[in-house]
Order: structure tokens, then C-alpha cells, then sequence
């Protein structure tokens, strides 16, 4: 098989047709999360620490005046972005959760879906284990 051919399989296969289609929706989800964090959730936050706006907070490095926003803070020279890193902390909790929570649900769903399934019968054993247990079991009986 030459590469081109077995590069061809490899790409047109199930499991990465479901991984492309999972990367793009999880870019998707990404961006509701992050809108959730910085439009809901962070604002709260932001009330609790003084009102100000939390992404914003920072240690200047650089000898920046505290009172600038870090987009200004960081054109003046180095700063330690706490307050983003904080944001995007958040932002990893929360979409780790939402997926622990989905991924649970459908465990749960698919649990569900085999309990409902009546079990197969047992297959019948072929004749040769058949006789083989007769003789073991006559042998057991003679002892």
C-alpha cells in the first residue's frame, strides 16, 4: 500500500472524522464557557474584590502606575497578570465540570440502555465439551 493510499484510509476513518467534529464543537463550547466566566460569573467576583474589574488585576513590574488597565499596564513594560490567570482558571473549573456532568449523564444513559436489554441465553456448549463433562462427572461419581 503506498502512503498516499494508507494516509487516504487513516484520514477518512471513523474515529478521526468523530475527533474533528469533537475539536470544532469544543472550540465552540470553549468560547460559551469563557462568555459565561467573564460575562456572569466574573462580574460576582468582581464585586466581592472591590468592583474592579478582576482581569485587571495585576503587579506592575516595570514601575507602571497601579491605576492603569493591564492593556495599558502592558504596553508600559512587564506586569504579573494575576487576575487573568485567575480568569482563565475559573474558565478550566467550570468547562472541566460541565463535562464531568455530561460525560456522567450519558454513563448514566448508556447504563441504562444495557439494563433494559434482556441478557442472552447462555450458548450451548458443543458436544464434545458435553461428553468431556459426562466422563468427568462419572469419573467423580466412581471415586
Amino acid at each position: 500500500m503506498s502512503f498516499v493510499q494508507e494516509f487516504k484510509s487513516f484520514a477518512v476513518k471513523g474515529n478521526v472524522m468523530d475527533l474533528a467534529v469533537g475539536v470544532i464543537i469544543g472550540a465552540a463550547f470553549g468560547k460559551i464557557v469563557d462568555s459565561l466566566v467573564a460575562d456572569l460569573i466574573m462580574p460576582f467576583v468582581s464585586l466581592v474584590f472591590g468592583g474592579l474589574d478582576f482581569a485587571n488585576y495585576y503587579l506592575p513590574l516595570a514601575g507602571q502606575a497601579a491605576s492603569l488597565t493591564l492593556a495599558e499596564a502592558k504596553k508600559l513594560g512587564a506586569v504579573f497578570a494575576y487576575g487573568s490567570f485567575v480568569t482563565v482558571t475559573l474558565n478550566f473549573f467550570i468547562l472541566a465540570f460541565v463535562i464531568f456532568v455530561m460525560v456522567r449523564q450519558i454513563n448514566r444513559l448508556k447504563a441504562s440502555d444495557t439494563a433494559t436489554v434482556a441478557p442472552e441465553a447462555a450458548p450451548i456448549p458443543p458436544e464434545d465439551v458435553l461428553l468431556l463433562r459426562e466422563i468427568r462427572d462419572s469419573l467423580k461419581n466412581k471415586a
